[in-house]
C-alpha cells in the first residue's frame, strides 16, 4: 500500500445544495397527504425516537403510519443516508442517540430479508465491482450514472414512493434530466427513440414492479426474525487483495443487556508474511442478520466490518474495510467452530517431485501425527509439529509421478475438499482484476487506489491453455511495472498518472492541473499495468491489466462524510 504522507485536511460542505427551495420541496413532499401512498399497506410506527424527531414534518395517519417514512425498506446504510439528509439539508436537529434509535428501528422493523439483500450485497460491501444488473438495461443506465446499481436495489417502495424518490433527485440535482431522466436518447424505453416514454417514466414502472414495499421474502422473514445467537469461537478465512490469504479465530459474546449487541476478538494470520493482527470491536446485527461492527476503533488500523449471517448462524461472510479508504481490506468467511476445523493450506499450490513444508491453519486444531493426514496417492506426509498459534506445520513429499490437480484433505473426521493443488510448474499467469481504475487526488481530494494481484495456472493434465481442466495456484511473486497503452500518437500518460508498489498498489499522481504537462492537462490517462514472473532455467512469464487513471471523485454521495484521514500505509512501514 502507498507509502505516501498525510493527505491535506479537506471539509465538504454541510450539504450540497443547501437553498431553501430545496428544504421546502421534502418539507411538502413529506407532509402532503398520503391518499396515493395508501394503494400500499404502510408499516404503522411505534419507536418513540421516531415520532418524537420526525413527525413534525413527516405527517402521522389514523393507522399510525408517517408519510414517506412508513413507504420505504432499507438496509441500514440506506436508512443513515435519510437520516443524514434530513439533518444536512432540512434542518433536523437529532442527538447521536436518538439517530441511532431511528436508524436500528427503520432498519429492523422496515429492513431487507436475506434473499432480498444478497444481490446488492457489493453495496453494503463496499466493493469497486462491474456489477451486472439482470433487469431492464435502460433503468439500469439511468440510474448509474450517478451512483452505483446497488443503490437502488437495496430498498423497497411502492409505485407512488419511486415517483416520489426520482422527483426529488430532479430537485437536489437538476442535471440528471439532461444526463438521464428526461434524454430519450440515452437508455429508457427501447428502440424507437423519441417515440419512447421518457427513461424517468420507464424506471418508475419497472422499478415499482422489481422492488415493491411489500414481498413474500419479507413477509417470511419479518415473521421469524429474532436477535442471532453467535456467541462461541469461529474459524476465520479470508484474502486480502495485495496481502493474499489470512486464517485465524474470531471470538464473539453477546452483550447481557442487549441481545443485538456482540464483542469480538479476531487473532488471525497473513499466511504469506507470517504477520499476526489482533483486533478487538463491538457490532450491531440489524435485521436478525446484517452484522455491522468497528474493530480496533480510533486506531490507525479501524476497519469497518460488513457481514451476512446465514439463516442457519453457523457461517458468516462479508467484508472488512477502512472506511476512509474503502478499497483497502479484506473477505472473510467465518465458520462457527463446534470440533477441529481447517479453514486453509498455504502454500496450497505445491510442485511435484518436491519436498516441501506446508502450514494447515484452522480452529480447534488437535496434536496430529502422520497417519491422521491424508492428502491422497502420491503426497506423503512425512512430519507433523504443533499446534502451535491455531496451525500444523506439516512436511509433504510430492512424488515425482504424483497426477496433478487438487487434492481433498481428509483431516479430523472430515474432508476438505480441494484443500491442496499438485502441479508441474506455472505456465502461464493473469493479473486481476483486468481493467482497474484509479483516481487522482492528494490537493482537493482523497484519491483512490487500485491494487493488482497475478495468479498462476497450471494448464493441467491436457497441457493446453485456457481448457477446463486447468488449475488455479492463487498467487505467485512477481514484479510489477508499467508500459504505455498507446491510444493516440505521441501518448505519454505514463510519465503522469503515478507509479506501482511492487504489492501491486498502484499510487496515482495528484489531482491537477499539472502546469508541466503539455496543455495543462490533468494527471489522468491509462497504462498497462505489467506483471512479470520469473522462472528458474526458463523464460520469464509476463501478463498485463488495463488501468485507467481518471479525475477525482468530485460529487460525495455522503456530504457530511469529512475527508481528513491520512492515506494508507504500505506494507513496509506497518
Amino acid at each position: 500500500m502507498p507509502p505516501e504522507g498525510r493527505l491535506p485536511k479537506m471539509k465538504l460542505p454541510r450539504a450540497l445544495f443547501p437553498f431553501p427551495a430545496v428544504a421546502a420541496l421534502g418539507m411538502l413532499l413529506a407532509s402532503a397527504p398520503a391518499t396515493a401512498q395508501d394503494t400500499a399497506e404502510g408499516y404503522a410506527i411505534s419507536n418513540d425516537a421516531v415520532i418524537d424527531n420526525c413527525s413534525s414534518c413527516h405527517r402521522v395517519d389514523d393507522e399510525g403510519r408517517m408519510s414517506r417514512i412508513s413507504f420505504l425498506r432499507k438496509t441500514p446504510e440506506g436508512w443513515q443516508t435519510s437520516i443524514r439528509r434530513m439533518v444536512a439539508l432540512h434542518g433536523a436537529s437529532l442527538s447521536q442517540n436518538d439517530a441511532r434509535d431511528i436508524a436500528r428501528y427503520l432498519a429492523n422493523e422496515q429492513g431487507l430479508a436475506p434473499e432480498e439483500l444478497r444481490p446488492g450485497l457489493f453495496e453494503v460491501e463496499r466493493r469497486v465491482t462491474l456489477h451486472d444488473y439482470e433487469g431492464d438495461s435502460g433503468v439500469e443506465f439511468t440510474c448509474i450514472q450517478c451512483h452505483t446499481m446497488g443503490r437502488v436495489i437495496t430498498q423497497r417502495r411502492p409505485k407512488e414512493e419511486w415517483a416520489l424518490l426520482l422527483t426529488t433527485h430532479r430537485a437536489l440535482y437538476p442535471l440528471v434530466d439532461g444526463q438521464a431522466f428526461r434524454n430519450r436518447d440515452r437508455g429508457g424505453g427501447g428502440d424507437d427513440g423519441i417515440n419512447q416514454a421518457h427513461p424517468m417514466d420507464v424506471a418508475i414502472d419497472h422499478l415499482s414492479e422489481v422492488f415493491p414495499l411489500e414481498t413474500p421474502e419479507w413477509s417470511a422473514w419479518a415473521a421469524t426474525k429474532r436477535a442471532p445467537r453467535l456467541t462461541g469461537t469461529w474459524a476465520l478465512s479470508g484474502h486480502e487483495p495485495g496481502r493474499g490469504p489470512i486464517h485465524g479465530t474470531v471470538t464473539i459474546v453477546a452483550d447481557r443487556d442487549d441481545a443485538e449487541v456482540f464483542t469480538s476478538s479476531a487473532d488471525y494470520v497473513y499466511a504469506e508474511s507470517g504477520e499476526r493482527v489482533r483486533r478487538t470491536g463491538e457490532a450491531l446485527v440489524y435485521t436478525g442478520y446484517q452484522w455491522r461492527g468497528r474493530s480496533n476503533p480510533g486506531s490507525a488500523d479501524e476497519l469497518r466490518e460488513v457481514m451476512f449471517v446465514e439463516r442457519d448462524q453457523q457461517s458468516m461472510t462479508g467484508r472488512w474495510f477502512r472506511g476512509d479508504y474503502d478499497e483497502f481490506g479484506p473477505d472473510v468467511t467465518l465458520r462457527r467452530v463446534s470440533a477441529s476445523v481447517v479453514t486453509g493450506i498455504h502454500p496450497r499450490a505445491v510442485q511435484r517431485g518436491t519436498p516441501v513444508d506446508v502450514t494447515i491453519y484452522g480452529s480447534g486444531l488437535a496434536a496430529a501425527s502422520a497417519p491422521d493426514l491424508d492428502f491422497g496417492a502420491g503426497v506423503t506426509v512425512t512430519n507433523v509439529r504443533g499446534p502451535a498459534n491455531s496451525a500444523l506445520t506439516v512436511r509433504l513429499n510430492i512424488a515425482e509421478e504424483a497426477l496433478v490437480g487438487g487434492r481433498d484433505l481428509f483431516a479430523y473426521g472430515s474432508l476438505v475438499e480441494d484443500a491442496l493443488v499438485v502441479h508441474d510448474g506455472v505456465d502461464r499467469i493473469e493479473v486481476t482484476p483486468q481493467a482497474g481504475m484509479a483516481r487522482t487526488g492528494g490537493a482537493a481530494f482523497p484519491k483512490a487506489y487500485q491494487v493488482f494481484e497475478a495468479l498462476g495456472f497450471d494448464d493441467g493434465p491436457d497441457g493446453e491453455p485456457d481448457t477446463e481442466d486447468d488449475l488455479a495456484l492463487g498467487r505467485v511473486e512477481v514484479s510489477w511495472g508499467m508500459e504505455e497503452y498507446a491510444a493516440i500518437f505521441g501518448d505519454d500518460d505514463i510519465e503522469y498518472v503515478g507509479t506501482i508498489n511492487q504489492d501491486g498498489t498502484v499510487i496515482p499522481a495528484e489531482d491537477g492541473p499539472n502546469p508541466n504537462r503539455p496543455g495543462l492537462q490533468n494527471n489522468i490517462g491509462d497504462v498497462w499495468v505489467v506483471a512479470t514472473h520469473a522462472r528458474s532455467e526458463m523464460e520469464p512469464l509476463t501478463a498485463r491489466a488495463h488501468l485507467i487513471v481518471t479525475v477525482p471523485l468530485y460529487m460525495r454521495w455522503e456530504p457530511w462524510r469529512p475527508i481528513d484521514a491520512p492515506p494508507p500505509v504500505s506494507q513496509e512501514d506497518r
